[in-house]
């Protein structure tokens, strides 16, 4: 069952690859070519064709993310280039750094799937 949602630019499917959760989550905003999002998904060692499963893959998901924002934070020109509300490219830098931070915040309250222990349970176990 496939068809387009309005107003929306993916095709909505059964699941949705790494790659499209990505730019979903960066909003489909244009920061990087797609051959560069690949890189940032390997560097998180994310497949970016891999169905995107949000138990295993959302915490490398977002510090996919984190990884493309600051990158985009890191380069003015960058930010001169990409559309944006804001007024200045120091207030557009203000709003990335905000939101990464948020990001990093939200990747703190996901569970870590490789940990076989969090650091509440163990502090409450440990004589």
């Amino acid at each position: 069952m496939s068809r387009l949602l309005p107003n929306y630019k993916i095709e909505r499917n059964d699941y949705m690859d790494n790659l499209d959760r990505l730019k979903l989550e960066l909003n489909n905003k244009e920061y990087f070519t797609d051959d560069e999002y690949i890189t940032f998904l390997d560097e998180n060692n994310l497949g970016n064709d891999e169905i995107y499963n949000k138990a295993n893959n959302q915490r490398n998901l977002l510090w996919t993310v984190v990884d493309v924002l600051e990158a985009v934070a890191n380069d003015v020109d960058l930010m001169r280039k990409v559309e944006t509300e804001f007024a200045t490219t120091s207030d557009a830098v203000k709003h990335i750094n905000d939101r990464i931070e948020r990001i990093k915040n939200r990747i703190q309250t996901i569970p870590d799937a490789e940990e076989e222990y969090s650091n509440i349970s163990l502090f409450w176990t440990r004589k």
